[in-house]
């Protein structure tokens, strides 16, 4: 049911704006099914505070435009409204003569024609057009005198021409058959633009229950899809409390995980990852993560980022276990890119985003960092390298994952209580380089 449900806010401010079109009603109409049927399918479900919230929104959406719609609209609707074409046969009475015209004028000429014949009963008789006439009724001379012999029938057949051998009349409803036909486009297309305005005008009435009906399905569609993760993958349900603990047991990334799967290089290699203070320490620790290229380290930094951003969210986490303590901001330095309209190079964005970091991380913050100090020469790169890496120790408190090339650094562990040194495993096996892609 979710799946055909389209973006229903989008829709209703299009017709709010009046730069909607048919597809803009029948993404309502497919919201409105698809809600129709989720409340019929938790009707005689307990459900949790904020999914029975949900419920309730939805069954407040209004069940009279619903099925206006459902009656109104054809099942395929053009793109735009000037094409016609959206309103649904049977729907409206005047709309279903009109095509009929448009499209089958020869079938209603040939259905009054019989009509005639029955009620003249001159066989001979035909409907006939030209483009002087027009649309005309014609008998043969030795006829003529069925239709000219009465006062009545001379008020009903209308003299028009007389031929040698045949005489031509007209009706009142020939005449305005003819006229029906002539306009029948323009007045099938007016009816529908008609039918549009007014539903419009219905949907655009009831915006306030249609947007909280559409949120209402949104959390829905959240919450549905975070279930289905959780049992097809394989996730965990994560404390999360008010500590400073960060304590992740064979964490994953849930988007690598499923490339490696679908390309068939093998499964993803889970990492624990443990930040949480130690001891009778205040504070969170910090990871100086170290290893060679490729070797794994910026998928095991945004795979924990991930996960904590995911636990305060309410969803299950890709990990064996998860004890997260509430972080308050994620910092990401993360990748190397320059910002050449405002004349600033890779380096000085990465100068100014992790000065920014360092002057706004509390404790409760979670930072990641990812080579530092890359973009300028070795030695310098090295000193704000370890600089950043005391301040986060010494200032801001916060948990962290710092990664670097910088070998030198792991010094600091002997200096800092809470630095710990980590390494991306790999192995020589027969003069080749394996890469492990765990965490040790």
């Amino acid at each position: 049911s979710l799946k055909s449900v389209a973006d229903m806010p989008r829709a209703l401010s299009r017709l709010a704006l009046n730069r909607g079109g048919p597809r803009d009603l029948g993404a309502l109409r497919a919201g409105f099914e698809a809600a129709g049927a989720i409340a019929e399918l938790f009707a005689a479900t307990a459900l949790p505070p904020e999914l029975a919230a949900a419920l309730a929104a939805i069954e407040a959406l209004p069940r009279s435009l619903a099925e206006h719609l459902t009656r109104a609209l054809a099942d395929e609707l053009p793109l735009l409204k000037r094409d016609g074409g959206f309103v649904r046969s049977s729907y409206n009475a005047d709309l279903d003569e009109m095509r009929a015209l448009r499209d089958e004028s020869r079938k209603v000429i040939a259905g009054l024609e019989r009509s005639l014949i029955d009620e003249t009963g001159i066989r001979s008789l035909k409907i006939r057009h030209n483009n002087v006439l027009g649309y005309y009724i014609e008998v043969t001379a030795n006829h003529h005198a069925i239709l000219t012999s009465s006062d009545g029938a001379k008020a009903r057949f209308i003299h028009r021409q007389t031929m040698a051998n045949a005489m031509r009349f007209t009706t009142t409803e020939l005449a305005d058959l003819e006229s029906k036909i002539a306009n029948a486009a323009d007045r099938a297309l007016a009816i529908e633009l008609a039918a549009f305005d007014r539903l419009t005008a219905e949907a655009v009435g009831e915006a306030d229950k249609i947007r909280a009906g559409a949120e209402a399905l949104a959390v829905l569609d959240v919450s549905a899809a975070l279930a289905l993760l959780c049992e097809s993958e394989a996730w965990c349900r994560p404390i999360v409390d008010a500590s400073l603990a960060f304590a992740i047991s064979g964490g994953r990334h849930p988007v690598v995980e499923q490339s490696l799967r679908r390309s068939g290089e093998g499964p993803f290699v889970a990492n624990d990852c443990d930040l949480s203070p130690e001891g009778n320490a205040k504070n969170g620790a910090i990871w100086l993560l170290t290893g060679p290229n490729m070797g794994g380290k910026s998928t095991f930094l945004r795979q924990n980022a991930l996960i904590a951003i995911l636990a305060q969210t309410g969803s299950f986490v890709p990990a064996t276990s998860a004890h997260i303590g509430v972080v308050d901001r994620l910092f990401s330095r993360v990748g190397a890119s320059d910002d050449l309209a405002r004349g600033r190079s890779t380096f000085m964005v990465e100068m100014v985003e992790t000065a920014a970091i360092l002057n706004q991380a509390g404790e409760r913050a979670l930072v990641i960092l990812d080579e530092i100090g890359r973009g300028t020469a070795t030695f310098d790169g090295l000193s704000i390298a370890w600089a950043a890496v005391e301040y986060l120790h010494e200032k801001n408190r916060c948990r962290a994952i710092f990664a670097t090339h910088f070998h030198e650094m792991t010094a600091l562990a002997s200096k800092l209580a809470r630095l710990h040194n980590v390494t991306m495993r790999v192995k020589e096996w027969e003069g080749d380089v394996v890469f492990l892609h765990e965490v040790g």
